[in-house]
C-alpha cells in the first residue's frame, strides 16, 4: 500500500514541524510542565491561530475537513516535539461530537476550532480496565441526567471548560455525556502523569450532564419518528467512536515521540567518539539503531493501514471497512504500546548516563513513550481486545 501523504497534508505537517520547532524549545516545555494548566498556552494560540486545532473537523464546523488522516500528522508533529498541548483529547472529543452529537452540541465545534473554547475526555477508570466498560453510572431524573462515579487520569483538564464523560446508564448502556467542567457535583483532584502533563481525576456525585446524540433506545426512537438528527446514532456507537479516535490519535504521537528520540540519538551517537571513533560506527549500536527504525516503520505502516479504512468507512467504499478498521486500530495501539515502548528505551540506554539528565531533552521522549504505552490499558490488553475482535469475526 502506498501511505505517501498527499499534498494537503503535506502542508499541514510542514506547518505544524515549524510551529513546533518555533514554541517547543525546552525553556518553553519546562516552564509549561510547572504552569497550572499543565501545557504551553501560548502553543495552543498559535496552533489554533494556524487554524491547526480545527484541521480534523467538517467545513461546516469551522474545521478543515482532513479527518482523521489531518489529526495524525498534526500529533506526529507534536509527539516529535514532545511538545506540551492537550491536542488529542480536545479533537477527539471534538470529531465524536461532529459525528454523533445534535445540532445544538454541534454548535461549540467553531468555538473548539479557533481555541477559543477547550473539551478534555474522561475515559479512564480505576474499577474498570476496559474504558469501553466504564462504572461511572448515569441517571436520569425527569428532563435531565445526572452522573455519579469516579473517572482516573483525565487529561489536561484544569482550563477546559467541557468534558465528555463516558458511562453507563441502567436502560442504554455505555455512552458519553457533555459535562461542565466546573458545574455542581464535580470534584477535580490534580494529578501528574509520567509525562508532567497536569491531569485531574474527577469525581461525580450527581453532577448534571447532557448525552451525547441519544442515549437510550426510547430516545433514538423518539427521535426518529420526529427525524431528529441524533437518530442516526446511539450512545454506544458515539463511545465506540471516542475510543476508535483516540487509540489512533496515541499511536501516531508515539510514532513522532518515537522518530524525535531516534533523530536524539543518531546526533549525540555521530558527535560522541570513544577509542578515536564516533560511536555511530559501533556495530552494536548500529544494530540498536536499526531495531529502531525498523519498529518506527512498522509503527507507522500499522497507523496508517488503520486510518486508511476508517476513512473508508467513513465514506462507505466498503461495508467490511468498519470491522477491519476496528482490528487495525487495535494493531495500531498495541504496535504503538510495545514498539514505541522498546524505541524510547534502547534510545534512552544508548544515551548512557546523560540519558536520565533531566536537563537533557531525550528524558522526555522515553517519558512520553512510557505514558501512551500505558494509556487505555497497554500492550496485554490491547491483544485481548484484537484477539476478542478476531475470534467474533471468524465465528
Amino acid at each position: 500500500m502506498d501511505f505517501t501523504l498527499g499534498e494537503e497534508l503535506e502542508a499541514v505537517q510542514d506547518l505544524a514541524r515549524r510551529i513546533f520547532t518555533d514554541h517547543a524549545t525546552q525553556t518553553r516545555i519546562k516552564a509549561a510542565e510547572q504552569s497550572a494548566t499543565g501545557f504551553d498556552e501560548t502553543l495552543w494560540t498559535a496552533l489554533a491561530d494556524a487554524g491547526l486545532l480545527g484541521v480534523a473537523l467538517p467545513e461546516d464546523a469551522g474545521g478543515a475537513g482532513l479527518g482523521v488522516g489531518g489529526l495524525a500528522v498534526l500529533l506526529e508533529e507534536q509527539g516529535r516535539a514532545v511538545a506540551p498541548a492537550p491536542i488529542w483529547p480536545t479533537v477527539v472529543a471534538a470529531l465524536t461530537i461532529a459525528e454523533h452529537g445534535t445540532p445544538a452540541q454541534r454548535e461549540i465545534l467553531p468555538a473548539l476550532a479557533d481555541g477559543t473554547e477547550r473539551l478534555t475526555i474522561a475515559l479512564e477508570e480505576f474499577a474498570s480496565p476496559d474504558p469501553a466498560e466504564p462504572r461511572c453510572t448515569a441517571v436520569r431524573d425527569g428532563d435531565g441526567w445526572f452522573l455519579t462515579g469516579t473517572k482516573a487520569v483525565v487529561p489536561t483538564p484544569f482550563g477546559a471548560d467541557r468534558v465528555l464523560v463516558a458511562a453507563r446508564s441502567a436502560d442504554g448502556g455505555p455512552g458519553l455525556y457533555l459535562l461542565d467542567a466546573s458545574a455542581s457535583g464535580v470534584l477535580w483532584e490534580r494529578t501528574q502523569t509520567t509525562t508532567h502533563d497536569t491531569a485531574g481525576h474527577l469525581t461525580l456525585d450527581a453532577a448534571q450532564a447532557e448525552p451525547l446524540g441519544t442515549a437510550t433506545l426510547a430516545d433514538a426512537l423518539a427521535e426518529a419518528r420526529t427525524g431528529g438528527a441524533g437518530a442516526r446514532t446511539g450512545g454506544v456507537d458515539a463511545l465506540a467512536t471516542a475510543l476508535r479516535l483516540a487509540r489512533v490519535s496515541l499511536a501516531a504521537t508515539q510514532v513522532g515521540v518515537a522518530e524525535g528520540a531516534l533523530r536524539h540519538a543518531a546526533d549525540y551517537l555521530t558527535g560522541r567518539e570513544q577509542f578515536g571513533r564516533p560511536l555511530a560506527t559501533f556495530q552494536a549500536v548500529q544494530h540498536q539503531l536499526a531495531d529502531c527504525y525498523i519498529e518506527i516503520d512498522a509503527l507507522r505502516v500499522c497507523l496508517w493501514h488503520a486510518i486508511s479504512l476508517i476513512t473508508a468507512a467513513e465514506s462507505g467504499e466498503s461495508a467490511e471497512s468498519v470491522e477491519d478498521a476496528e482490528s487495525a486500530v487495535l494493531v495500531a495501539k498495541w504496535w504503538s504500546d510495545e514498539g514505541g515502548l522498546n524505541v524510547v528505551h534502547r534510545v534512552q540506554h544508548l544515551h548512557g548516563g546523560i540519558g536520565v539528565d533531566v536537563d537533557y531533552p531525550v528524558h522526555r521522549h522515553f517519558l512520553w513513550g512510557k505514558q501512551i504505552s500505558g494509556t487505555l490499558g497497554g500492550a496485554s490488553f490491547d491483544l485481548d481486545l484484537l484477539g476478542a475482535v478476531l475470534r467474533e469475526a471468524v465465528s
